[in-house]
């Protein structure tokens, strides 16, 4: 990871945006803290330090957490207090989770600190950015986190990191005891006061981070779809007029037109569409092909409003109990991760569904019974080449897993902490499930795209649009082969992957069709 390889992002009281979370988790971007972030932190500081030096018990500065709040706790045991929340708390299971999410959780946590509403010292929040900075990140595991309180053992497990305690990564990617890995960076561990160790955990950072980057992934993955859906479209030698503005004009969700215009854009200049008309009259186009704009669309609209919740929650400042403007410090629920948790559900329900209407697709290019004149399977010679038959059941068995991570883990509730924490968001579950949901539906659209390309190529005499004849061109350069025998298909399905994950698709096009919606 080059962590100078774009501008650095300044810390403030108000919040972060989308793009600042990307550039750090996925950029390495450099994390400063601006005198406004330190002047916040100072003031909050000596508010927390003033209820400290009080007899009166205030909760997370001088009594237990949890179930276990009411226990007021003395002076002398508070700095074990704090150090004792993050060493119980990091109790993780399970895989490691990616380092692109440790670091957007971390900095998020850092944005919240960073707020003035937190009571955490200026040094620790400048350790945390040191931390990042260093290109070090905490050994997170899979399991830990019910969306409430925070996303707890994830959090716990960075704030571990602080402490230089536990294990994590470092920038050359080695796994080393985290004490070993401060000193090699000269970063001293912190030693944590009242309240910081709490104010370290509670908050909805992983869950938020996940659905951030979610929400980049999908944006371009729509757009890749409403390609290979135009791709096949023209392979099926469809009709292009069910596209046309006015009538998607007359139902007016914005995510619907916008899809159609990209895939009228895409099919501009075609001789393939509306060629079925000649000799083999087609009133209408299956659902699959004809509804794609509404299928898509829908999905668009549903991120739209997942954009608006991740808004939401990037300008906020979770923590309990929170230091208040006026100097006081009150316990509070905005750590439930529900907002966060429903939307990343919406949004696996949306992939899942477009993930969908692509399989059916595909399997339309390979049925000579519905592929109005292709070859069975598109293979060579059918019956002694397979074609690309078994690539659509690997299409399918993705579709599959994809419908069974969308049913929805913010319906579901645990109790914990002894009822106290006794409605629970699931949130952390929720972007999990999610994170694999994009992952899949990349190689949908792949195989629809290496399915369409091989069928338009097919379509001897024909010329397709020039955008079609663009995305032949670089998906042949990117190593995806054309029409032929049987090979060992694998290789091309895993460029074909490749060329959508990296937005070369998108890239193919825009030259000619302008930017897409």
């Amino acid at each position: 990871m080059d962590m100078h390889s774009v501008d650095p992002v300044v810390l403030g009281t108000s919040g972060v945006t989308a793009a600042d979370v990307v550039a750090v988790a996925r950029g390495g971007a450099r994390v400063e803290l601006s005198e406004e972030a330190v002047a916040a932190l100072a003031a909050a500081r000596g508010i927390v330090e003033a209820l400290a030096a009080k007899p009166d018990p205030v909760y997370g500065v001088s009594t237990g957490f949890g179930a276990l709040a009411t226990r007021h706790i003395s002076q002398e045991l508070r700095g074990r207090l704090q150090r004792n929340i993050v060493r119980s708390h990091a109790a993780g299971m399970g895989p490691r989770v990616e380092r692109e999410v440790v670091r957007a959780l971390m900095f998020l946590r850092l944005k919240t600190v960073c707020s003035g509403h937190t009571g955490v010292r200026p040094e620790v929040a400048q350790t945390m950015a040191d931390v990042l900075n260093a290109g070090i990140t905490p050994v997170v595991h899979e399991y830990g986190s019910l969306g409430c309180s925070g996303d707890l053992a994830p959090l716990s497990h960075c704030a571990l990191t602080l402490m230089g305690e536990g294990e994590a990564e470092g920038p050359d990617g080695a796994v080393r005891p985290a004490g070993e890995l401060l000193a090699a960076h000269g970063i001293a561990p912190v030693e944590l006061r009242e309240k910081e160790g709490l104010a370290l955990l509670n908050g909805t950072d992983g869950m938020l981070g996940m659905l951030v980057m979610a929400l980049a992934d999908l944006e371009l993955l729509y757009k890749s779809a409403d390609v290979t859906a135009a791709l096949t479209l023209e392979a099926l030698l469809g009709t292009d007029k069910v596209l046309a503005p006015e009538l998607h004009a007359i139902r007016p969700h914005p995510g619907q037109a916008a899809s159609a215009a990209n895939m009228l854009a895409v099919l501009k200049g075609s001789g393939l569409t509306g060629h079925h008309q000649e000799g083999a009259p087609r009133v209408q186009d299956a659902y699959s092909v004809r509804c794609a704009p509404q299928v898509a669309g829908a999905g668009r609209d549903t991120m739209a409003h997942a954009r608006t919740v991740a808004e939401r929650e990037l300008a906020s400042a979770v923590d309990n109990p929170v230091v208040l403007p006026d100097g006081r410090v009150e316990s509070n629920g905005n750590f439930h991760g529900a907002p966060v948790a429903y939307v990343l559900d919406f949004l696996a329900i949306a992939a899942a569904d477009l993930a969908s209407i692509a399989e059916r697709r595909t399997d339309r290019l390979l049925d000579k019974n519905r592929s109005h004149g292709l070859p069975p399977f598109l293979a060579d010679d059918a019956g002694v080449d397979s074609g690309l038959m078994i690539a659509q059941y690997t299409q399918a068995a993705l579709v599959s897993e994809m419908k069974r991570l969308a049913v929805p883990a913010s319906a579901d509730s645990i109790p914990s902490s002894a009822m106290q924490e006794d409605h629970v968001s699931m949130g952390w579950s929720a972007a999990r499930k999610l994170r694999t949901a994009v992952d899949n539906l990349t190689r949908v659209l792949a195989v629809e795209l290496y399915a369409a390309t091989r069928a338009i190529e097919l379509r001897e005499g024909l010329t397709p649009a020039p955008a079609s004849r663009a995305v032949l061109e670089a998906v042949r350069e990117a190593g995806v082969e054309g029409p032929g025998p049987d090979r060992f298909l694998a290789p091309d399905l895993a460029a074909a992957d490749t060329f959508v994950r990296q937005g070369r698709l998108v890239a193919a096009v825009e030259p000619v069709t302008g930017p897409l919606a």
